[in-house]
């Protein structure tokens, strides 16, 4: 068995940083349920540009594969009734909203304990359940800018500047995957649920680590560093060669000594030199570094990187995308796989990071929305014909109730 085959999660999510904590779950075996809202017509990651289709985007492709698909409607009695009788045969309720959402619409602990006395509900919000920005919506850009980091980011007398990636969404996915996990296990351990109060605030500002122990410890005020310097250790930076950029750091001493060797002077790795110690390297760095960079623009960043490499002084080069697709490593890794899609043919996607045992992972596509209506509701839920029906009538499904090989039909057909 996959190390979560025998989980079941519920996931009212969308867009990016929930449907990412929950497809490395998937990814792991669990059996994630997606909750897709009918009348807005199901995630809104379906319909994100530029790379999409109809129903159908790259970007939902990215965050969704190996979960399952149920359209309904939580504000109608009906899907209220059927998101009852699936909470009492899963493991989780797993979900991202805005922090005063899940009370609102009964979805916490509280709300489905007497369901399922075991249930663990795990809510990624923006900014969490209590606190005074709590019915507040997060997203990865305002929370960057609220929790310092554009102010960290960029060179010095930029302007403020955003990761190149949303990496507080998907730092946030982690932490919600991690807190659902430990839930989950206690949960199993003493026949008690409870809820997870995760926010993608409470996760940006835990980012800040050691600056921030700093700043409240001994009155430290990080500052931007040129060519993305490391704060404290020179040097630790990114050095233009000849064709381009590479990284170089000197995390120890010992690195520092074959590096001095390397551009000609090993005579800077003398306790004399002014340069022999972190300490007289972060004090004489206005000196050192320019000496460094003169070097270094000499010669090309291959012919760099095989001097470095050859002498075991961290380093590498700063790659585009492309180039970090075509690494020898990521295919080494296994880090490429590929998914077969009815409206897209094969789509190549990335692996999880997350590595458990030896067993090697399985990748399904992403769900087309409410493909799996007859497998949540019949086979889970177990509705016969006239449940499904009365279900129907009540506005459970919306109007998107469509068996899953009808759904899949026509994207098959739509894509010929």
């Amino acid at each position: 068995m996959k190390p979560l085959e025998d989980v079941r999660i519920i996931a009212v999510e969308q867009y990016g940083a929930g449907p990412f904590g929950s497809v490395h779950l998937a990814d792991l075996g669990a059996e994630v349920i997606k909750i897709e809202e009918p009348r807005s017509g199901g995630d809104v990651g379906r319909y994100v540009p530029p790379y999409g289709e109809g129903e159908d985007s790259l970007f939902f492709e990215t965050f969704n594969r190996n979960k399952r698909s149920l359209s309904l409607d939580l504000s109608t009695d009906a899907g209220r009734r059927v998101f009852e009788d699936l909470v009492r045969v899963s493991d989780v309720v797993y979900s991202n909203l805005r922090g005063d959402v899940p009370a609102k619409i009964g979805i916490t602990y509280d709300a489905l304990k007497h369901l399922n006395p075991a249930i663990v509900c795990c809510s990624l919000t923006g900014f969490g359940m209590t606190g005074p920005r709590s019915a507040e919506p997060g997203y990865d850009y305002v929370l960057q800018g609220l929790a310092g980091w554009m102010d960290l980011t960029g060179e010095p007398g930029g302007p403020p500047t955003k990761s190149g990636l949303s990496l507080v969404d998907y730092s946030g996915g982690f932490v919600a995957a991690i807190s659902l996990l430990a839930g989950l296990h206690a949960a199993r351990r003493d026949g008690t649920g409870m809820d997870c109060d995760v926010s993608l605030y409470d996760t940006a500002i835990g980012l800040l680590t050691y600056p921030a122990v700093w700043h409240l410890n001994a009155g430290f005020s990080p500052a931007r560093t040129r060519h993305s310097a490391h704060p404290s250790l020179v040097p630790f930076q990114a050095f233009q060669a000849a064709d381009g950029w590479f990284i170089v750091g000197c995390a120890k001493e010992k690195f520092w000594t074959r590096l001095a060797t390397v551009v000609g002077h090993p005579e800077w790795a003398r306790p004399d030199s002014g340069y022999g110690t972190f300490a007289d390297r972060a004090a004489n760095k206005d000196t050192l570094l320019p000496l460094l960079e003169d070097i270094f623009a000499q010669r090309t960043v291959d012919a760099w990187l095989t001097e470095l490499y050859a002498a075991s002084i961290p380093c590498g080069p700063i790659n585009n995308v492309e180039q970090a697709m075509h690494e020898d490593h990521t295919r080494a890794r296994g880090l490429r796989i590929t998914t077969e899609h009815p409206r897209f043919g094969t789509v190549e996607q990335l692996a999880s990071p997350v590595r458990v045992g030896t067993q090697p992972s399985q990748y399904r596509r992403a769900p087309l929305r409410n493909e799996d209506f007859d497998l949540v509701t019949r086979q889970i839920a177990g509705y016969d014909d006239t449940t499904l029906e009365e279900l129907r009538a009540g506005g459970a499904f919306g109007d998107a109730a469509e068996p899953a090989e009808t759904a899949a039909g026509e994207a098959e057909a739509a894509s010929r």
